[in-house]
């Protein structure tokens, strides 16, 4: 990253006013991202604009709030699509967040699925990557597989290419850990999926901040991701499928706006996207979606990864001299995510103590406890990286934690 374009990311830090606070009497240093970001100027006037300007219900009205209402929506789909490399925006599903849009997508294929038939998630998943399946599989009698991890918190792609036959129809896995930051060959896992017929759901709720992504490159039937994770507000998400994919999944919830017909002989849907929208959708954070994506694309999702990189880069260098620290993850492609332990001290009891002066990071199983199950231990502390974050929050993450170890131990 050239100095130019260093001074540029530090510029960024003063587009999000919520940064410019004291915790504990401490300058905030704010490393809980893979949490949620922070919100910059622009995402929060975008919000602030609609409900001034336009705030009225879309697609269904002909007067001029609703229609101005409705492009801008509709506007917000299009920045989607772009931004994932889509095919078609009608593709563009607005969903809650990752969650809810994994579970439309298992609660489909609870449907779809029959005795014999296997579903593979892997060991490091999100508890929002592996419940929705375990209730699929319980409802249709076809059984869960699970790809293990290896010690350095890859995944174990030979026992992926023996678990994978004839029986699999899903594979459903993170594009990015949200605990140990490995990123997974999704390009691959899809290919291999592939070759046995099998359908592939990418969840990239930690992979979309840092990273860019093309759907059309991965291959997958489905990528779902959150607005909140990357600077838009919360209770947005998206879940892109292939018009195929998506036609070929039942209704997920019934009400206005995704019906063509209602009459008490029988019912009929709407095409997608809106086959999937019933009700009034969330208008604001849809566009406060398109505008956290008009602020990344100004950037590049290019440098914001190399920014990632550098600094994930210096935070395992300089984390990693503290004598006595565990750090959880070691694979060679990790972004956004580090977790640590420190022998003979609580992740509790640390992020405490970080808190204190001033450190924001995230402590526990960060809902991935099989993966926890997996290393042994109760939790991790995480430190997760947004555009703001600088080196200097790297050293103040590194003092606070000697401080922090010299009290606990």
């Amino acid at each position: 990253m050239t100095d130019d374009n260093r001074t540029t990311i530090k510029g960024i830090h003063r587009q999000f006013p919520l940064l410019d606070q004291k915790v504990g009497g401490y300058p905030l240093v704010y490393l809980d991202n893979g949490a949620t970001t922070q919100k910059p100027l622009s995402v929060i006037d975008a919000i602030d604009r609609y409900y001034r300007t336009i705030n009225s219900n879309v697609h269904r009205g002909i007067h001029t709030l609703s229609q101005r209402s409705t492009d801008a929506m509709e506007a917000a789909r299009e920045k989607v699509r772009a931004f994932i490399n889509a095919p078609q925006s009608r593709e563009i599903i607005f969903t809650r967040g990752t969650t809810e849009s994994i579970n439309l997508v298992a609660s489909g294929y609870a449907q779809l699925l029959h005795p014999g038939d296997e579903v593979i998630v892997s060991q490091m998943e999100h508890h929002s990557n592996i419940v929705p399946w375990q209730v699929a599989c319980g409802k249709s009698g076809a059984t869960l597989k699970v790809i293990p991890v290896n010690d350095d918190g890859t995944l174990d792609m030979g026992t992926y290419a023996r678990l994978l036959s004839r029986h699999t129809k899903m594979v459903s896995v993170t594009h990015t850990s949200n605990v140990l930051g490995t990123v997974n060959p999704v390009k691959e896992i899809t290919r291999m999926a592939k070759e046995k017929g099998a359908d592939v759901l990418i969840d990239g709720a930690q992979a979309i901040p840092h990273m860019p992504v093309d759907v059309q490159e991965i291959g997958c039937d489905f990528y779902a991701f959150s607005g909140h994770k990357m600077y838009a507000p919360t209770g947005i998400g998206i879940l892109w499928g292939t018009e195929k994919a998506l036609d070929r999944l039942p209704v997920y919830q019934g009400g206005g706006e995704m019906i063509k017909h209602v009459s008490f002989s029988g019912t009929t849907f709407g095409p997608i996207p809106f086959k999937f929208e019933a009700g009034t959708p969330n208008i604001e954070g849809a566009i406060g979606l398109g505008a956290a994506i008009d602020f990344l694309t100004g950037i590049g999702m290019d440098e914001v990864q190399r920014h990632d990189r550098e600094l994930m880069d210096y935070m395992t260098e300089k984390m990693g001299s503290i004598e006595g620290i565990q750090i959880y993850g070691q694979a060679a492609d990790k972004s956004g995510s580090f977790s640590f332990g420190i022998k003979g001290a609580h992740p509790t009891d640390i992020g405490t103590l970080l808190d204190n002066q001033g450190i924001a990071v995230r402590t526990g199983h960060h809902c991935a406890e099989p993966l926890m199950e997996r290393f042994g231990i109760p939790g991790t502390v995480r430190a997760s990286l947004g555009l703001y974050n600088t080196r200097e929050d790297i050293d103040r993450l590194y003092e606070a934690t000697l401080k922090a170890k010299g009290m606990l131990l």
